[in-house]
């Protein structure tokens, strides 16, 4: 038998020892991420509005908003149960942007395992991340009310730490700007 534990879950029983029933005790994310561009450096990106209902765009419960609410983020959300990566990308165009058609490329497909500093308890939270990336002439004028701004982000001028939830990882992950 085998004394490695694979990536299956299940709740089958004989089927457990090639796999494991359980989530990993620090918890698993499946995420779409939106890497939106105009030119080089400018990526479309918004301040969350704490009066929305983000958690059912994007699956952040109210404290999680209210610590993000004044950074930058990424277009994003947590996959919903049994949804593609594709569709959640499409989802996300439609609900956080308005943007019923969009071309995307990809998902680019990375995988983080880390200690959450705001968890200390939690290890080894795991994320898997699915990033789409496309072009965009401008940021959409009639933006849902899910962001208090939604603009194209100059990545030159603002400072790393003005990004929130470590999206400004997804961004150099999705090759389009590095820090």
């Amino acid at each position: 038998m085998s004394q490695r534990i694979f990536c299956r879950f299940t709740r089958d029983r004989q089927a457990e020892s090639l796999g494991i029933s359980e989530v990993p005790q620090g918890g698993m994310c499946l995420s779409s991420f939106l890497v939106l561009t105009r030119k080089k450096g400018e990526v479309l990106m918004g301040k969350v509005n704490p009066e929305a209902d983000w958690a059912y765009v994007g699956a952040l419960d109210s404290k999680r908003v209210n610590w993000f609410k004044d950074g930058w983020m990424l277009p994003s959300s947590h996959l919903i149960l049994y949804e593609s990566p594709q569709d959640a990308a499409m989802r996300i165009a439609r609900e956080q942007l308005g943007l019923d058609k969009i071309e995307l490329k990809g998902p680019k497909v990375v995988s983080e395992v880390y200690d959450n500093p705001r968890f200390p308890d939690r290890k080894n939270h795991w994320d898997i991340e699915f990033i789409f990336t496309g072009s965009i002439d401008e940021a959409p004028k009639d933006f849902p009310p899910v962001w208090t701004e939604l603009r194209l982000v100059d990545l030159n001028k603002v400072s790393k730490s003005s990004i929130v939830r470590s999206h400004d990882d997804i961004i150099q992950y999705s090759g389009v700007y590095a820090f």
